[in-house]
């Protein structure tokens, strides 16, 4: 199947790559850096000289795959491409939008017969290998033809066991790594979720070993002090722990680098889900103490820092190669 990629960044040139290298497809691809074409097309892609010449080399009916930053970029390239594409086409948008701006955006393009699917993505840099995680959301029709493309992007089961008491009534796509979630905005809606729920899980990894560093604390009396090394701790966690993840993976690795993580100052950066979960969650009057807890303290991480945002920035910059803000001043 061919697929046209707007956006070739640690995401979007990586999925080009798996879906060329390991399922055959073939590739149309853009963006604004000429260097980032080049190297895919090294690879096999085939790059478009601008969004006109990208659209031409498209065969038809057209699948486009947006995977800028969520916004302005997003917002103005998806009705940019919308005005070249044809009745029965698909734009995706893989980024990380607000799951409202995919309805709004599914119900204009619908007037013109081209679908709209939002697809949640996770994986990070690691997704060439691992494969990545895909909530979508949009029309049947739609997700049911780019099954070609989302089942080779998809992890696959793996080694993974069988979940007791999956049976009939379950969306099987799931146990392959990828899911309709329902119509359009509703793959974003879960991808949010799933991100508010990893600031509150790499809060809690953080908190942990910052309470493990201080163990040596001169606050605690002599007989009460331990020095235990954190790295020791994450490595020994991996193996048999309940409390044992991909998360807690890479934090070992960080931690195998530099236990002290000299090279992160603790400014830990929030990405917009978090909040958008927070806000989701006091429109249906939920309780999320812990995720609220994890995203404020992101925010206080720019004022002062500990050793656990230095954690947090550290298993950032491990799955999504997020690098800190430049000092202030």
């Amino acid at each position: 199947m061919q697929l046209g990629m707007i956006g070739l960044g640690r995401m979007g040139g990586n999925i080009v790559r798996r879906l060329m290298k390991k399922g055959g497809h073939s590739c149309v691809v853009f963006d604004r850096d000429p260097a980032a074409i080049s190297a895919l097309e090294k690879e096999g892609a085939k790059g478009g000289k601008s969004l006109e010449d990208f659209v031409k080399n498209l065969e038809k009916p057209r699948t486009v795959w947006v995977m800028l930053p969520a916004g302005g970029p997003t917002e103005d390239t998806v009705w940019k491409i919308a005005g070249m594409l044809e009745k029965g086409d698909i734009i995706i948008d893989g980024g990380n939008s607000n799951w409202k701006d995919d309805v709004r955006r599914a119900a204009e393009l619908q007037k013109k017969g081209i679908h709209y699917v939002d697809v949640g993505t996770s994986g990070g840099i690691w997704g060439f290998e691992r494969g990545y995680c895909l909530m979508i959301g949009g029309s049947k029709e739609a997700v049911d033809r780019l099954d070609p493309i989302l089942s080779c992007l998809a992890p696959g089961k793996g080694e993974i066991d069988d979940t007791p008491g999956r049976g009939k009534g379950h969306d099987k796509r799931a146990e392959q790594g990828y899911m309709h979630c329902g119509p359009a905005g509703a793959g974003h809606f879960v991808k949010m979720v799933h991100n508010g729920i990893e600031y509150g899980l790499m809060q809690a990894y953080a908190e942990g070993f910052d309470i493990i560093k201080h163990a040596n604390s001169e606050l605690l009396p002599p007989e009460h002090r331990f020095t235990i090394n954190c790295a020791d701790v994450a490595e020994l966690w991996r193996r048999g722990s309940v409390v044992s993840s991909w998360l807690l993976d890479l934090t070992a690795i960080a931690l195998a680098e530099d236990v002290e993580l000299k090279g992160y100052s603790g400014h830990v950066a929030d990405s917009g889900e978090g909040r958008w979960t927070i806000n989701a969650a006091i429109e249906e009057a939920v309780p999320a103490d812990v995720l609220t807890a994890a995203l404020y303290v992101r925010f206080r991480s720019r004022q002062d820092h500990t050793y656990a945002e230095k954690i947090l920035s550290a298993m950032r910059k491990q799955f999504g190669g997020h690098v800190e803000a430049p000092k202030k001043g």
